[in-house]
């Protein structure tokens, strides 16, 4: 092996059918297939579409990946997938997949979080985390604060949603002005044509005897509602560009507020933004106006790695093959709920993958 691991990644927690291929920390493939389209006449993704878009994209989505890093498979230092959390149906999509091409290749196999996935991305682009650095990871599905000590099997959750996180009330307002799924992108370009203070949404869990790093949006999102009902009520108006300013301006607000205090109160100086959320215009603009004045080096990564992709899980699957990282075993399974305290699931035995086979004519 290389001193740099060449590790591909398979993430389908959700909708995106992802596959990144990463040497070391330089990423080499990002390939990812969607299935946003096929949701958005529901409003949301539906878990059992999104699995068979899964299984239909991976094998093409592999070969992509494979074809744009100018390797073949037999070439890789081993496998890494999304073990959790996310729907379950399409978790186990990807952990079968990854199963396959590392029992026929005989490469070991790094079962990962998803959340922590988010965190390591950043690598790609700003070189290895610092450690400790706090993570702040926005998207439709939480919304938390995470001190990582070692980003390989020290993730400590400090505080998370209680209900709504960022990006499902994103979804949810923009459902309420009739903007469609998903929502986070339509919202904050709305917003830049809007007044963010033309109406003051309700900014949650901020009072003196709230919790200081846990979130809620449930709130913010049916003031929103209320508003705009009122207003169609009364035969008026609705200003949606405002209402989408002042409710991403809610939602940002609040954010980067927790997380800068979360830095200064845990004494860390670097904080680290990822997820789905983390693409948005005004987020990224208001953390770096925070941070500035908090004396805070902020990492962000580029849109397109905020967002679920392949890319994230093969550069936190090569940092466990660099750390020498337990590997997984073959009878991984799906956890749709794992928290984000376990950064990976090793093998329980320590067992080599004496029984794994050799790959075949060089590629698969």
């Amino acid at each position: 092996m290389a001193d740099e691991p060449l590790v591909l990644g398979i993430e389908t927690s959700c909708d995106e059918t992802g596959v990144g291929i990463v040497r070391g920390t330089t990423l080499l493939a990002d390939a990812v297939a969607s299935s946003v389209d096929e949701h958005a006449r529901f409003g949301g993704v539906v878990p059992e579409v999104a699995s068979r878009a899964h299984l239909e994209a991976m094998v093409p989505t592999v070969q992509r990946a494979l074809d744009t890093a100018g390797i073949v498979a037999s070439d890789l230092d081993g496998i890494a997938v999304t073990a959790g959390p996310g729907l379950a149906g399409a978790l186990l999509v990807g952990v079968s997949a990854a199963k396959a091409y590392a029992y026929a290749l005989g490469k070991p196999l790094y079962g990962v979080n998803h959340l922590a996935s988010h965190i390591c991305v950043s690598q790609l682009e700003h070189g290895r985390l610092p450690e400790p650095t706090m993570a702040l990871l926005v998207s439709g599905g939480h919304s938390s604060l995470l001190l990582t000590e070692d980003i390989t099997r020290d993730v400590r959750p400090l505080g998370a949603t209680i209900d709504d996180a960022a990006g499902e009330a994103f979804d949810k307002v923009a459902r309420v002005l009739g903007l469609g799924f998903p929502g986070g992108p339509v919202v904050d370009r709305l917003a830049r044509e809007g007044d963010p203070e033309a109406i003051r949404f309700p900014r949650g869990l901020t009072g003196p005897r709230d919790p200081e790093y846990d979130f809620s949006f449930s709130g913010l999102k049916t003031a929103v509602a209320r508003w705009v009902e009122q207003r169609r009520r009364a035969g008026e108006d609705v200003p949606v560009a405002d209402v989408a300013a002042s409710f991403q301006e809610a939602v940002t607000d609040v954010l980067t507020r927790k997380a800068v205090r979360a830095c200064r109160d845990s004494g860390v100086d670097h904080l680290m933004i990822g997820g789905g959320v983390a693409a948005n215009s005004r987020l990224r603009a208001m953390a770096e106006e925070r941070c500035e004045r908090a004396g805070i080096r902020l990492r962000v990564p580029r849109p397109g790695l905020c967002t679920d992709n392949g890319a994230m899980v093969a550069a936190l699957g090569a940092e466990m093959v660099w750390r020498g990282r337990d590997a997984s075993a073959f009878d991984l399974s799906a956890d749709s709920s794992l928290p984000v305290t376990e950064v990976s699931v090793p093998d329980p035995h320590g067992a080599v993958h004496a029984h794994a086979h050799q790959a075949l004519g060089g590629g698969v």
